[in-house]
């Protein structure tokens, strides 16, 4: 036994999910003023691991599906994954 067995995984929202949250709250509330040329940044924060649990990614809280269709995607549908991933956080809030 090495003890990943009996460490209990942490309870609540990581700082990097708080920051990524409060993140995508200002990309989703900035598209109101946006217009549709407007760069979206991307949520990636090189945090890279799918979630076995969720199927997003524990950084930026993606899907792969989402992650590889990122670059090839439109604004508009850029910030429609940023409210998604607002919505996955606060859905995660205790």
């Amino acid at each position: 036994m090495c003890g990943s067995e009996v460490t209990p995984k942490p309870s609540g929202l990581s700082e990097s999910a708080l920051s990524l949250l409060k993140y995508a709250q200002g990309v989703v509330l900035g598209a109101q003023q946006a217009s549709p040329t407007t760069a979206v940044p991307s949520p990636c924060i090189s945090v890279c691991h799918m979630s076995a649990d969720t199927g997003w990614c524990e950084g930026c809280w993606r899907s792969l599906d989402e992650i590889g269709g990122w670059g090839q995607t439109s604004n508009e549908s850029k910030r429609l994954v940023w409210s998604r991933i607002a919505q996955r956080i606060n859905a995660q809030m205790p």
